[in-house]
């Protein structure tokens, strides 16, 4: 009765490994993730007894039910269900894209990951390149802030770099969700930023289903308090001002915020300014619209060759090349006050009503932001050089113009530290710097802006354009 049964070779290692694989389903991959699990939750249980900030509930949400909690929220659906007629579409369809929006916008926040190799990494770059300093220009109000409630640190944007910079500076503070853009929706950074608990941003779409899924994301975020980070201007400024505040963010945290019953928002103002900063060339460039377009080999290779050089270069001469990038923080807007204080609801306001008071918001901010933007050595120094472009200058005269440029601006409350004995030095960091980037040429021991590199030093000059008056020519 016995026989022999026979299988060929390759349907025998199938066979195999979906045993296996049922095993390590069954019985390994539960004890992992309870293990998993367990380590994650001490750490957050470490990490909320030294917050200021803890970390919420909705951030440790899982993303499948962030996911799920935005597909069936009842704007989406109803908004779901009006670009379903619109564009003369089964249901299914719609609701597919709602899932994709979703997916793609939801984050899958990772304690373990944000703690122990984010903060770990943000430090070490932004350590690695600059002399990193910090200001608080709130007059204690920071400490006011009550720890439930929803705080958004609103901030211009000159570099990538900010990400790093705040997100270490603040770290012993809170833990921030920041919107991120496109440019960074590439394997496998988009996994590594998201379980930093960032959400991505189609920034230019006009998608009404797409804007309705995101403005839900932001708005129950915030009603969360989830500490998030914003950069108003919504891109990296090309010639180092200010762009205009854009109003989507803003509108989105609060088109339904009730301050008679709702955790308060607190917006604190964030300035940043860098001696250099990375992408500068390449920012500066864009404002050519004739310039020929960068090829994706060419932002490549150039990419790692920075990186190759940056690695074997001493602290000493990367300072020189990068010195001193800032963060300033200034003092916070409570919206409740500030409701009570203009007499603005924005849940009851129409559409037009509320958009205008959100617009005068925003202005306001971009105002505070503003006046906390550090004045650095080499933002003070092309600003000087600016002014006298067609003359040639001794070192001793540029310095000389420069302090009392620095007296000037003391007068009038910028925001700049730098003593009398360290003012000489300094400014000398800044003039190797503009001379090691080929800024300013020299002959017969006087120096000059170079012109072709005139639009360098206005970007640099124009982060503290708004200080610059008749009275500081």
């Amino acid at each position: 009765m016995e026989q022999m049964i026979s299988l060929p070779f390759w349907l025998f290692a199938l066979l195999v490994v979906t045993a296996m694989l049922l095993i390590l389903d069954r019985i390994l991959f539960p004890s992992v993730r309870w293990y998993l699990r367990r380590r994650v939750n001490r750490l957050i249980d470490e990490v909320n007894s030294r917050l200021d900030i803890e970390i919420r509930p909705f951030q440790r949400t899982r993303k499948q039910a962030l996911v799920e909690q935005l597909v069936y929220d009842d704007k989406v659906v109803e908004a779901m269900n009006a670009y379903a007629a619109e564009h003369n579409m089964p249901k299914e369809v719609a609701q597919a894209k709602v899932l994709k929006y979703a997916q793609e916008i939801a984050p899958s926040f990772n304690a373990y990951i944000y703690f122990r190799f984010g903060y770990w990494l943000a430090k070490g770059l932004g350590r690695l390149l600059y002399r990193v300093r910090v200001g608080l220009f709130d007059n204690g109000q920071l400490k006011n802030i009550t720890p439930d409630s929803s705080v958004v640190l609103v901030m211009n944007h000159r570099s990538n770099m900010d990400y790093v910079l705040v997100s270490f500076l603040v770290a012993e503070k809170t833990a921030l969700s920041y919107a991120v853009g496109e440019w960074a929706r590439i394997w496998p950074l988009q996994t590594l930023i998201k379980s930093m608990g960032a959400f991505f941003v189609r920034r230019n779409s006009r998608n009404t289903l797409y804007r309705r899924v995101l403005e839900r994301y932001v708005n129950l975020a915030t009603r969360a308090g989830v500490v998030q980070a914003v950069f108003l201007e919504g891109g990296l400024t090309r010639d180092g001002k200010l762009r205009e505040p854009r109003q989507g963010f803003l509108d989105y945290m609060l088109r339904d915020y009730h301050a008679d019953i709702d955790r308060d928002v607190v917006l604190v103002p964030v300035g940043i300014n860098y001696d250099r900063v990375v992408e500068d060339v390449s920012l500066v460039r864009k404002l050519d619209a004739e310039a020929e377009k960068r090829s994706l080999w060419f932002v490549i290779k150039t990419t790692i060759r920075f990186v190759i050089r940056l690695l074997f270069m001493g602290r000493k001469k990367r300072w020189l090349r990068f010195g001193y990038a800032s963060v300033n923080f200034g003092s916070p807007i409570s919206v409740k006050a500030y409701c009570d204080e203009q007499g603005v609801d924005f849940s009851s306001a129409d559409q037009s009503t509320r958009m205008q008071q959100v617009e005068k918001l925003s202005h306001r901010l971009m105002q505070e932001i503003e006046q906390v933007i550090p004045v650095l050595p080499m933002s003070l120094m092309c600003s000087v050089i600016l002014d006298h472009q067609q003359q040639w200058l001794s070192e001793f005269e540029l310095k000389s113009k420069a302090a009392k440029r620095i007296e000037q601006l003391q007068q009038m409350g910028a925001p700049i530290k730098l003593s009398t004995n360290a003012c000489e030095g300094v400014l000398g960091g800044a003039l190797t710097m503009l001379a090691g980037r080929g800024f300013i040429e020299s002959k017969d021991g006087l120096l000059r802006a170079r012109s072709e590199s005139i639009d360098l030093i206005k970007y640099y000059a124009n982060s503290i354009e708004h200080w610059h008056t008749d009275e500081v020519m």
